[in-house]
């Protein structure tokens, strides 16, 4: 049995706590490759519900669809050769939709076994240099820019 090539539209999804932990995981095979959530849009659901599944498949977290921030951003970047046998013949190229999801506190993830070997929250700054795509990083720094300047304020008109 084959399965259906993969669809050149994906969600990356930055899941970090309100103090800016973020958590990454690191991808089978001993790759030292670490990343956010990531995954395929399935058939023609919207972009939200492939974030939302990705999260549980790759976390084992259910999470409320209020609680996903949809950044209205994309990234275009080149499929790695080593996953192009994954979609069609001659897609050479990935749209990457980008969400965030904060929760209050870091959780422990179940993670699927054919996918990720390790997890880890760290620190924001850590976590946008241990993920390997220029993506996430830049993703990771984005999410970190507002939630440092919600604290900041946050902070002021408290004070």
């Amino acid at each position: 049995m084959s399965l259906a090539p993969k669809q050149p539209v994906s969600a990356l999804v930055v899941i970090h706590t309100a103090d800016l932990h973020v958590l990454v995981m690191e991808r089978v095979g001993g790759s030292g490759l670490w990343q956010s959530v990531t995954g395929s849009r399935e058939g023609d659901e919207p972009l939200a519900t492939t974030a939302l599944r990705e999260v549980a498949e790759e976390t084992g977290l259910t999470a409320a669809p209020a609680m996903l921030l949809d950044w209205k951003l994309t990234n275009r970047f080149p499929i790695l050769p080593r996953w192009r046998g994954r979609y069609a013949a001659g897609v050479t190229h990935n749209t990457e939709h980008l969400f965030s999801l904060c929760l209050p506190a870091t959780f422990t993830p179940v993670l699927a076994p054919e996918e990720h070997a390790a997890a880890c929250w760290l620190p924001w700054q850590e976590a946008a240099t241990r993920v390997f795509s220029w993506t996430n990083r830049d993703a990771i720094r984005l999410v970190a820019r507002r939630f440092n300047a919600v604290g900041q304020a946050t902070q002021q008109s408290s004070s």
